[in-house]
Parts: structure tokens; C-alpha cells; sequence
């Protein structure tokens, strides 16, 4: 699966999504892009998966019709998002086309 990593997700989070091809925002030169751009650039690109820790992501872009999948992580950094990266792998494993998810880390 094609994974994203937004401007807000921690880079490591990406080495322990191996089965995947992961790149982060700022490396396709996408960290200046906004939300509803950055979901729109990524779809056409191929991306299947988008990764954010943005939590009102959902509440401001009309998600309804997107084919690219997003999972809203409930913790940003990185020292604490690292304990929870084996339930972040399983949540990416089961995600479909459109889907929206979040997930409350506590």
C-alpha cells in the first residue's frame, strides 16, 4: 500500500510500517500544501493511505467522496506515538478505499 505521512506525523513512523511504500509530505515537497490540496495531490499521485495527526481533519474537508483512505493518529509526538506503532500497523492493514478512521491513544 502507498502511505502518506502528513506535515504533522513524526517520520519515524514510517520504519515500522515496512510492508509498505511510506513517504512523508516534505519529501514530494507537499509541506506547504493544505488539507483539501494535499488530499486531492495524493490521491492523484496513488496514494492509497493518508496518515495525519490532525484531528480536525475531518471536521473541516468534506471526506464523502475520496478514494484515499485516512487514519487520524490521537497523538503527535513522537516519544509517545512510538508505544503504540504495532496498533497502528494493524489499523493501516485494515483500512479500505474512502475510509475515515481515528484512533484514541491513550
Amino acid at each position: 500500500m502507498r502511505i502518506l505521512l502528513d506535515n504533522c506525523t513524526p517520520y519515524p513512523l514510517g520504519r515500522h510500517l515496512t510492508s509498505h511504500e511510506v513517504k512523508h509530505c516534505a519529501e514530494l515537497g507537499w509541506a506547504r500544501l493544505t488539507n483539501g490540496l494535499l488530499l486531492a495531490a495524493a490521491e492523484q499521485d496513488g496514494f492509497e493511505l493518508m496518515i495525519t495527526c490532525d484531528q480536525s481533519l475531518g471536521y473541516q474537508q468534506n471526506l464523502q467522496d475520496r478514494k484515499i483512505a485516512i487514519l487520524v493518529l490521537g497523538i503527535q509526538h513522537w516519544p509517545k506515538l512510538k508505544l503504540f506503532t504495532d496498533q497502528v500497523a494493524e489499523a493501516v492493514s485494515s483500512m479500505q478505499p474512502g475510509e475515515y478512521r481515528e484512533m484514541l491513544m491513550q
